[in-house]
């Protein structure tokens, strides 16, 4: 059947609007949709603009970030009024008087002053013991769940991917951005191709050296006798302009703001979508992972996860600042998850072993600060766990409909999950 085609290399060839978008950001080695053209994001908007969006919001931003490994909760939201908190962590515990005090029961970990300063202004939301029927103490299998969304049941796509698929059913290119050196589940979509990429400086198709002097000519191959051929071409042209538009947004991207450590790490990352909302991509949905199992401290805690709560909300604060230095703070939520929390009890090897009920935290200038839900019990505990008290999907269903105005959670969450309140 014959397509209408439309321009979307936004240079001089018509490709089919749909075939050309869902075609996957590896193409030819790398993201097929980011054009490197400086006009390219005015002609996205107005393209975007074309399109009636299903949601209320258009113009906001969620960016998500994954502290892999599994953060102790307990000891970043401390509850230094309990004194069950001190039985059961007689080594790790935090001394009440080092604690960043939030009120007369708990308070932040000492080295969260970004936290602490972003909770003091009103935009750092705290959801308490956040979990799921049932829990899972693997790394793999409980971040499947919160990737997906939908634990114990198999689901292939990912919260973020169906997300897009919802948001942006005429599947806009550049919809989701994942900062990674490879794909999470969390962005994989039915028909949204997220652009992927970890170094902006380097990102180029990638391949092995015999193929190298085939991109070229593919590019610049001219044949519209040969329909594959020609959407082939299409294609090669995309991701060349895909790399070309990231290298470029960073080279142009400088900030004056403090990110903390910022020679490798999330505040690194964080500086990637910052440049990139800066150069005005039309991205909505963005994912950020802390890179490797760093949370998983098993063995002497204290001084690991003191470096770690430093450089994870030193940077967050620091993307929090640029964002209003760039006039764009109103416009972005970020959600910050871990796959699980810890056992309450500490180990003989004054470190934590894999637990269930977790914080959630959500930050920005439209939030309400405060906690949520039912703090958990220390006391009433499964087998040294935490009991959830919260259904992690609450804050996925909050996040859809109060801040990107999308009302039907169910249909992407499978079930009907209350939401928080928590935006203004």
């Amino acid at each position: 059947m014959a397509k209408t085609a439309i321009k979307t290399s936004f240079l001089h060839r018509p490709l089919s609007r749909r075939d050309a978008l869902r075609v996957g950001m590896y193409s030819l080695g790398v993201g097929a949709g980011l054009l490197g053209n400086p006009l390219v994001p005015r002609a996205l908007a107005e393209q975007a603009d074309a399109v009636p969006s299903p949601h209320a919001h258009p113009e906001r931003i969620l960016v998500v970030v994954e502290l892999s490994g599994g953060n102790d909760g307990v000891n970043t939201i401390i509850p230094y009024g309990d004194d069950a908190y001190y039985q059961q962590r007689p080594t790790i515990g935090i001394p009440a008087q080092d604690v960043r005090k939030i009120d007369a029961h708990f308070g932040f970990h000492p080295a969260m002053a970004g936290f602490e300063h972003l909770y003091k202004d009103g935009k750092l939301a705290i959801v308490h013991a956040c979990g799921y029927e049932n829990p899972i103490l693997s790394h793999f299998a409980s971040m499947g769940f919160w990737h997906t969304g939908s634990p114990h049941a198999g689901e292939k796509l990912g919260w973020l991917g169906r997300l897009a698929d919802a948001l942006d059913p005429e599947v806009q290119r550049n919809y989701l951005v994942n900062i990674a050196t490879a794909q999470s589940l969390a962005v994989r979509s039915r028909h949204h191709s997220p652009l992927v990429f970890y170094d902006p400086e380097g990102f180029k198709r990638n391949g092995v050296h015999q193929q190298q002097p085939l991109f070229p000519r593919l590019s610049d191959k001219r044949d519209t006798s040969n329909a594959s051929l020609d959407f082939l071409t299409g294609l090669a042209e995309n991701a060349t302009e895909s790399a070309a538009f990231v290298r470029q947004a960073w080279a142009d991207y400088q900030t004056p703001v403090d990110y903390g450590v910022r020679a490798a790490g999330l505040g690194l990352d964080l500086r990637k979508v910052a440049a990139l909302i800066k150069a005005e991509i039309p991205t909505r949905l963005y994912y950020v992972s802390y890179a490797g199992n760093v949370f998983d401290t098993h063995v002497h805690q204290n001084d690991l996860h003191f470096r770690l709560l430093t450089y994870t909300t030193d940077a967050l604060r620091g993307f929090m600042q640029d964002l209003n230095r760039l006039g764009r703070a109103d416009d972005v939520a970020i959600m910050v998850f871990t796959e699980f929390g810890r056992r309450v009890p500490e180990n003989a090897s004054k470190g934590t072993d894999h637990g269930t009920a977790t914080p959630v935290y959500v930050i920005g200038e439209k939030v309400k600060g405060g906690f949520y839900s039912t703090p958990p019990s220390l006391t009433d505990l499964d087998d040294g766990n935490l009991r959830y008290t919260t259904d992690f999907r609450r804050v996925y269903a909050t996040l859809i409909q109060e801040w990107l105005g999308y009302d039907d959670t169910k249909a992407l969450l499978r079930e009907e999950f209350e939401t928080l309140g928590m935006f203004v």
